[in-house]
This record gives C-alpha cells, sequence and structure tokens, in this order.
C-alpha cells in the first residue's frame, strides 16, 4: 500500500514537473527557431538574439525594468530592514498594527493597490512617468522587505546588542558591526523578492505610470502584432539567467553544508 501511494505521488509530482516546465523549455527551443513560427521547427538560428539586441523598443524597456528594480529594491531594502529593527523596539499593539497595515498590499489584489496610486497621483496632480512608476514600486516592495526581515531580527538575542554597548559601541557600530551582520541573509532574500516582484509587475506599473513610460510587461501587453520570436530569445535569456543563478545557490548552499 505504501509503494503504491508513494508511485502514485511520485506520478503526480512528475506531471506538475512536466506541466510547469515543458512550456518554458518549448520557449526556449523556438527562440533558435529560422522562422516566425512557435510550433513549427524549420531549422537552427540566432537570428532572432540578434534582432533582440537590435530592437530599440525592447532595449528601452529592458532599461526601465532594470532601472526601476534596482531603485526600488535598494530603497525598499533600507527603508524595510530599518522598519523591522525600530519595531523590535516598540510596544506590541504599535509593532502589531505597523505590521497590520504592511500586509495591507501584500493581500490586497494588485488592481487596487494600483488604482489607489493612479487616484493618488492625478488627485495631487503629479505628472506621471518614470518617478511614479519607481515611488509606487518602493511603496508596495517595502512590505515583502518587512515580511522577510522582521522575524529575523525579531529573534536576535538582546543580550549580544547590549553586550556591545557595554564595550564602548555607538549605536550607529551596534547596526553595522552587530545586527545587521546577523540578518544579512533575511536582507538579501527581503531583497531578492521585492526586486522579483518588481521586475515582472504590469498593472501597477501601469497605472502609476500612466503608460508613459514600458517596462518588459508594459511592452509585451502593447505589442500590437503579436508575440514575436525576439519575445522568445527575451524570456530565454531571463530563464538561463535565473536557472545559473539558481544552480549557483544550490552549489553554494552544499557546500555550507558540507563545512
Amino acid at each position: 500500500m505504501k509503494k503504491t501511494n508513494r508511485l502514485i505521488e511520485n506520478i503526480y509530482f512528475i506531471i506538475i514537473i512536466l506541466f510547469t516546465y515543458i512550456p518554458m523549455a518549448s520557449m526556449i527551443i523556438f527562440s533558435f527557431n529560422k522562422s516566425k513560427s512557435l510550433t513549427k521547427w524549420t531549422g537552427f538560428s540566432l537570428e532572432w538574439y540578434v534582432k533582440l539586441f537590435q530592437d530599440r523598443d525592447i532595449i528601452e524597456a529592458i532599461t526601465n525594468t532594470i532601472t526601476v528594480a534596482v531603485i526600488s529594491t535598494l530603497v525598499a531594502t533600507i527603508i524595510g530592514t530599518l522598519v523591522s529593527i525600530a519595531l523590535t523596539k516598540h510596544k506590541k499593539l504599535f509593532k502589531e498594527t505597523i505590521l497590520g497595515l504592511s500586509n495591507i498590499p501584500i493581500l490586497s489584489p494588485e488592481i487596487v493597490t494600483a488604482i489607489a496610486f493612479f487616484v493618488f497621483f492625478g488627485a495631487f496632480a503629479i505628472q506621471k512617468g518614470m518617478t511614479t512608476m519607481i515611488l509606487a514600486h518602493i511603496a508596495f516592495s517595502t512590505p515583502y522587505v518587512i515580511l522577510a526581515v522582521y522575524p529575523k531580527v525579531k529573534s536576535l538575542d538582546k543580550d549580544l546588542v547590549n553586550a556591545a554597548y557595554d564595550l564602548g559601541a555607538t549605536p550607529r557600530q551596534a547596526l553595522f558591526k552587530v545586527i545587521l551582520p546577523q540578518i544579512k541573509v533575511a536582507i538579501f532574500a527581503g531583497a531578492a523578492i521585492a526586486f522579483a516582484m518588481s521586475f515582472d509587475d504590469f498593472v501597477i506599473s501601469y497605472f502609476a505610470s500612466g503608460g508613459m513610460v514600458k517596462n518588459i510587461s508594459i511592452y509585451l501587453y502593447t505589442l500590437k502584432r503579436g508575440i514575436e520570436p525576439t519575445v522568445n530569445a527575451l524570456s530565454a535569456i531571463i530563464m538561463i539567467g535565473v536557472g545559473i543563478k539558481v544552480a549557483f545557490d544550490y552549489i553554494k548552499s552544499g557546500k555550507e553544508n558540507e563545512e
């Protein structure tokens, strides 16, 4: 009976993996297709990768996406980390209130947050563009950083910080030499989540920028001629880059466990 259940579980797992990764594999394969067909293989070619880097619209969208993601991630990580540290020094009621408020953007549908930003910028007659997109991304990314960092800060041994003060450390020295080194893994995790959320966001980006600035998501949405193989090439590069990063982290974690 146990063997049968395990076999069923393994089959189910394989089906899920295939259902998830076959479309991705197909996308990567057809990014090397000689023709524009996304279903019929006609021969190997790097033509679409060459055209990808010659397409000014795509390059602009990539540049905007990376710029917004990097800036918003840096700012959101700093704010989220400092808020997480500050919350540990306040009373329970205040902490729970702030944490509850920070969870609202996470739990709310993106369209609600997007409309809120659209109305807010419109009410104050703020010109929509790159700046408003960055501000919106910082606002919705910061709660994810808090969600990742606060539990780690909460679990820190307070005696270590008190010991640093007793040995003559200033609050700044205690922050950079005692607290941050112990929570750096959580900070990196929060930053990674914030970057990923910003990189692939469409709804909030579209409403916050008023369609004046195009990131990758907005560019794909506004394509009038349909998906072309150059988009497959771009997606393949992103997927391969993510795959390399995941493989690197896996190898690194394996070495750390051995040590």
